[in-house]
């Protein structure tokens, strides 16, 4: 089964060339904001977030860290627990949400120095002040801020409630 409208805002970065990325990304209304995460199943929190992050600018990229690239961050062996194109479909289903990039590394550091985007963003529970992304940001003059955190919403958490005590 496809989603035909929501497939136009999928964009995998890895695939595409400088050029390609630029033109996907051409006509999207600046000033561009950046964010990045798993986003394993989303939850209120993420919806709360990313929608404060869509009010800072005139559009929001979202970048997901690819299946390989989840399973590096220690989350645990099974996470995450949705594939990364199932991940995207869901956020690129969101109205705070322009376009929904892939990256395979750590961090998103090489394709946000591909897009440059005029602010990157994260949740609250990030000291923006030592993550590379914030320096990487500065070095052409973008801006770096962290939307406060809604406290009680995270996947690992709610993952481990079902896991323990089952969802009530």
């Amino acid at each position: 089964m496809t989603f035909p409208a929501l497939d136009t805002k999928l964009l995998d970065a890895r695939a595409l060339t400088d050029e390609a990325l630029a033109q996907a990304l051409e006509g999207l209304p600046r000033p561009w904001v950046f964010t990045n995460g798993v986003f394993d199943v989303l939850h209120r929190g993420h919806v709360s977030y990313l929608h404060a992050a869509r009010e800072l600018g005139g559009s929001l990229l979202v970048a997901i860290n690819s299946d390989a690239s989840a399973r590096g961050l220690g989350k645990g062996p099974d996470r995450p627990l949705n594939r990364e194109h199932d991940r995207a479909l869901v956020l690129a289903g969101l109205a705070a949400v322009d376009r929904v990039l892939f990256f395979d590394e750590p961090t998103p550091c090489e394709l946000l120095a591909r897009v440059r985007p005029a602010l990157y963003v994260k949740g609250g529970d990030y000291d923006m002040a030592t993550l590379a992304e914030t320096r990487l940001m500065a070095s052409w003059g973008g801006a770096s801020l962290a939307i406060p955190f809604v406290l009680g919403y995270s996947t690992t958490s709610l993952v481990q409630r079902i896991r323990q005590n089952g969802l009530r």
